[in-house]
């Protein structure tokens, strides 16, 4: 069969989408496609490369070598042809993960974005944490996340850019009828002798787990073990009040019913959360994004560190790098 003169990026994409997940439904879903329309579209390139890019079994997908030799090649046409479209202002949807719905940083910088480009389409995600945003940032199936980027593997960070964005000041979250709850602000020699809940188990937050382990390190807090990974806010509520541990969180965690949420201070530990993206990245929405975050960290002094704060010295070099 004779080579095509030209191939359609929509069948490039397709066969990416399954190339990555090894799963059509997942495929499927990822890209707003019927199951039946993705096949028709990866047999339909399979028909013009006049190659088998997949055996498909009962049980599982898997690349053929033709399919491996393809998913480099497949990967640098789609994002030459993101860039050419970004340049003329014609980009795809920015997938931007705000870690979790309640959150204030993320969300306010995503629409201080959507304002600075109206033309544009900016989608909202929810990872969970920014270790697990970052795989995804990796494989190209998300754009852009935010969080501690010091915490993540060195490995990982190598394939990532990121921009400071705030040192947000640090809560925790207690029973309503909690002894430390009839506190304005706790101070972290109160915590002690605590069991504080900070994701330990959760593979998607390990950044946030590690922040905790640091903060705890020498001051008689431990760390709660394994829970179930706790979806919603009733089953928050439901699994907290089960343990009655406190959780660490930070000044701007979203209320939920029967519980407070009170700063820490002696001395005030910060997040650091920072906007974070793909190397190479090039997109409208993107642009957006920093200017967005430029602004806000501006404006609310978010990056300036109040006194009496604490913080590892790994993120401190990693929120000075870039400002």
């Amino acid at each position: 069969m004779p080579a095509p003169s030209a191939i359609d990026p929509r069948l490039l994409r397709a066969f990416l989408a399954v190339a990555e997940e090894l799963h059509f439904t997942r495929a499927a879903a990822r890209l707003y496609v019927a199951q039946q329309a993705l096949s028709r579209d990866v047999r339909r390139l399979e028909r013009e490369l006049g190659a088998e890019l997949f055996v498909r079994t009962t049980r599982q997908v898997t690349l053929t070598a033709d399919g491996e030799r393809l998913l480099p090649l497949a990967r640098r046409v789609l994002t030459a042809q993101d860039e050419l479209l970004a340049s003329f202002g014609q980009a795809r949807p920015l997938l931007v993960d705000l870690n979790s719905a309640g959150l204030v940083t993320g969300r306010r910088v995503l629409h201080r974005a959507r304002e600075l480009a109206p033309d544009g389409e900016l989608m909202a995600r929810y990872e969970s944490g920014l270790t697990g945003a970052a795989a995804e940032l990796l494989a190209g199936r998300l754009d852009a996340s935010f969080g501690r980027f010091a915490g993540l593997d060195p490995a990982v960070r190598s394939g990532l850019e990121q921009q400071p964005v705030r040192f947000e000041p640090m809560a925790v979250v207690l029973p309503e009828d909690h002894p430390l709850g009839a506190r304005a602000e706790v101070p972290l020699a109160a915590l002690a002798g605590e069991t504080v809940y900070a994701g330990a188990g959760n593979p998607r937050t390990r950044e946030w787990t590690d922040l905790a382990c640091r903060l705890f390190e020498g001051r008689g807090i431990r760390l709660a073990p394994p829970l179930p990974l706790a979806v919603g806010d009733e089953e928050f509520e439901r699994i907290m009040g089960k343990t009655r541990h406190p959780v660490l969180a930070v000044v701007d965690f979203p209320a939920l019913p029967r519980t407070v949420r009170r700063p820490l201070v002696e001395p005030v530990p910060l997040s650091p959360v920072s906007l974070v993206w793909r190397k190479g990245l090039v997109h409208p929405g993107l642009d957006a994004l920093r200017r967005a975050a430029r602004e806000a960290a501006e404006a609310e002094g978010w990056l300036r560190r109040p006194g009496g704060s604490w913080i590892p010295e790994a993120d401190e070099t990693a929120m000075t790098a870039r400002q």
